[in-house]
């Protein structure tokens, strides 16, 4: 596959994330922890992963040094990149230290915000506009004059941001005409997710969400990536509790054993977990989590083993924990003559952890996507979502199925 013309080969790669929270502070300090060799990229595909044929990706594919990453964003707290990660309580004050210059060199933007969608926030700094329109024609100033600064010829986005209330799709979703009529009219169907969405197809750069908000899985969206000539992925990190999930119910499968129900309960006590603490984010949330057993384990073709299920899921504030989520599962299962059985799974995780290098995939995959000509909704991502986005078909949760997609596509970018 031959690089598209309207990409020139540049070194540098401008990398824009929406919400510079814990998720967002992580990932940078890493990078620059992995340059300065204090660590090393355990997580990441385009890191550390192979293709088909044993071949490191990294050798692979044509990608971006992570040497070559040049960060900026938005944020509602005012607080340099530094600040944010001593705050978030992520990674040790010991590392950080040894990245205080780098890290504080990076300040935040200030973001679209309104609390009508996050209801658990308040902003210390956002911006102020007539319209969702008007924003989003200053997020796109944001991006010309971060370009020009840096001196940037490509960046690419990934929302980092919390998970706005549940919104379902509409008519001002149906179309770019009807979403560009609803912003100017400052219609409510439209987030701010929405907002940074629209302003970074419309000036050229690949978007990913990672999180369960609408924001590009809408068919307008679709269509001005397709006009646009650029790549979108979504939604929702796939990280801890949905990564077990997605391994476990093929198993399950492949052996044709039943399933009678399966709870998931999470405590959290990070930023993000705030934020579910009000029920209508959660139910964007739970939606997307609630959506990975019923496609995987297929009841119209097995029920009597799937026909049947109850499925719970729930998500605890619990602020002691900060960032170290625990994710516990409790499944019911049953075998030879309907026998029941039982598995626990509890998985004390990192939340940003798991995260930090889905977003460094993301980046470097979105790139040389978009240098190689594709566009529109990039399905063979699925591997890193929750609540993948496709074309119209339906989505693949099993996550070794996804893995197999994810390698097709290493071979096609590598022709």
């Amino acid at each position: 596959m031959k690089e598209s013309a309207i990409y020139h080969k540049s070194k540098k790669l401008g990398v824009l994330l929406p919400g510079m929270g814990a998720v967002a502070t992580t990932l940078i300090a890493g990078v620059y922890a992995i340059k300065k060799g204090l660590g090393v990229p355990v997580g990441s595909f385009t890191q550390l992963g192979f293709d088909a044929h044993g071949t490191p990706v990294r050798d692979r594919l044509d990608l971006v040094s992570i040497d070559d990453l040049v960060f900026g964003g938005w944020d509602i707290h005012g607080e340099n990149v530094y600040e944010t990660a001593k705050r978030s309580r992520v990674l040790e004050s010991d590392l950080l230290r040894q990245l205080e210059a780098e890290l504080s060199s990076i300040k935040p933007m200030p973001a679209v915000f309104d609390q009508r969608y996050v209801k658990r926030l308040e902003a210390k700094e956002q911006k102020q506009g007539a319209s969702w329109w008007d924003l989003a024609q200053q997020i796109k100033d944001d991006i010309a004059q971060f370009k020009i600064h840096h001196g940037l010829e490509r960046c690419v986005m990934v929302w980092c941001g919390s998970t706005e209330v549940f919104i379902e799709e509409g008519s001002s979703h149906t179309s770019v005409r009807r979403l560009e009529e609803a912003m100017k009219m400052n219609d409510p169907s439209i987030t701010p997710s929405m907002v940074y969405a629209y302003a970074a197809l419309t000036s050229g750069i690949p978007y990913a969400n990672g999180s369960p908000n609408l924001s590009v899985d809408i068919p307008a969206m679709s269509e001005l990536a397709r006009e646009c000539g650029i790549p979108i992925a979504g939604k929702d990190f796939k990280t801890g509790q949905t990564m077990i999930k997605t391994v476990l119910a093929p198993a399950f499968r492949a052996r044709t054993l039943g399933l009678s129900g399966w709870f998931s309960t999470n405590i959290l006590g990070n930023r993000d977990g705030e934020v579910l603490d009000d029920p209508e984010s959660f139910k964007t949330k739970e939606m997307s989590k609630l959506s990975v057993l019923e496609t995987i384990l297929d009841a119209e073709k097995s029920p009597e083993l799937y026909g049947d299920i109850s499925h719970s899921v729930r998500i605890n504030y619990y602020p002691p924990r900060g960032d170290n989520k625990e994710g516990w599962d409790s499944i019911d299962i049953f075998g030879w003559l309907g026998y029941p059985m039982q598995i626990k799974v509890d998985f004390l995780c990192r939340d940003s952890i798991l995260a930090a290098p889905i977003v460094l995939d993301l980046i470097l995959l979105l790139d040389i996507a978009a240098r190689k000509g594709e566009r529109g909704t990039l399905e063979w991502m699925s591997f890193f979502f929750k609540a993948p986005m496709t074309q119209g078909t339906p989505a693949v949760h099993d996550l070794f199925a996804q893995e197999s997609m994810l390698r097709e596509a290493v071979d096609r970018l590598a022709r």
